[in-house]
């Protein structure tokens, strides 16, 4: 079992925890994901690590509750536990001095980019920050980027908060300054990082995205997260999570992605109407 020390809702329906977990903590670095089970009866649930303390031994998550799993895990409270907790998985973050990076998130990929632009840093970059969201409302971790980072830049898709726009009108804002970037990391949903693909590749700079397909042990034995990278196959789960953006078949990836939604939808359903008492779906 592994205690949660902190839960905070940072925005409606997406959580942060602090979990206790002293040897994941000691381990864990930028770019890597853990695999947890609220329950004996629940799913594996993979989550990028958002943070990591090691001299706390402790690891944050930052997820949105939206499926059945993620839900229970948002039902848990500060003093309760989680049943597993498995990492830290992957393959950590190339971190290095590039020159200037930026890390884009969109919605709770804001999250996970944050160790990354921290390391990105604390390794002689200069950092740029472009974080978005559809509104200013559903914005997260502002304050802890802005601590890590040399600049941020904010797009929101209704324009209540920075640049009206995408992720990438953020981009152009930076090429427009005069800014030469030398590097891009992207995290977020698979069309927003598509576009970053896609906006990225006729300048010639370089990408990387950390993708998040449907998995299921971590380790590289189910194929489940395999997704096309050039000529090869891979597993996300072993091989990255992280890819070069230029290289990764989206369209594949965003197909597989959709594979269960049908059953999602059932499986919420059915968890609905034992809620209302309206016995089983």
């Amino acid at each position: 079992m592994f205690e949660i020390l902190r839960k905070e809702e940072l925005s409606p329906d997406v959580y942060a925890m602090d979990i206790a977990a002293p040897r994941l903590a000691k381990k864990a670095q930028a770019g890597q994901f853990v695999i947890l089970r609220v329950d004996g009866k629940g799913e594996r649930i993979p989550l990028t690590i958002a943070d990591y303390d090691r001299a706390a031994g402790k690891i944050a998550i930052v997820f949105q509750a939206i499926g059945v799993s993620t839900r229970e895990l948002a039902g848990l409270n500060a003093g309760e536990a989680v049943l597993d907790l498995v990492g830290p998985l992957g393959k950590p973050s190339e971190i290095e001095r590039v020159g200037t990076f930026v890390a884009v998130g969109g919605g709770i990929g804001v999250a996970p980019t944050y160790p990354i632009a921290r390391a990105m840093k604390a390794a002689g970059n200069k950092v740029i920050a472009v974080m978005g969201a559809k509104n200013k409302d559903i914005l997260i971790m502002e304050r802890e980027m802005r601590r890590v980072c040399d600049e941020v830049v904010i797009t929101t898709d209704d324009g209540s908060q920075g640049i009206k726009g995408f992720v990438t009108h953020g981009l152009k804002s930076i090429l427009d300054g005069g800014e030469k970037i030398d590097q891009v990391t992207a995290i977020g949903p698979c069309i927003m990082m598509k576009s970053v693909a896609d906006f990225t590749r006729p300048l010639g700079i370089r990408t990387v995205v950390s993708l998040n397909p449907i998995m299921v042990d971590g380790t590289g034995m189910c194929g489940g997260c395999r997704v096309q990278v050039g000529e090869e196959t891979k597993f996300a789960c072993v091989d990255g999570p992280e890819f070069d953006a230029h290289l990764v078949d989206f369209a594949g990836l965003m197909n597989r992605q959709r594979m269960y939604v049908n059953e999602e939808r059932r499986a919420k359903d059915h968890v609905c109407r034992i809620g209302l008492g309206g016995g089983e779906a």
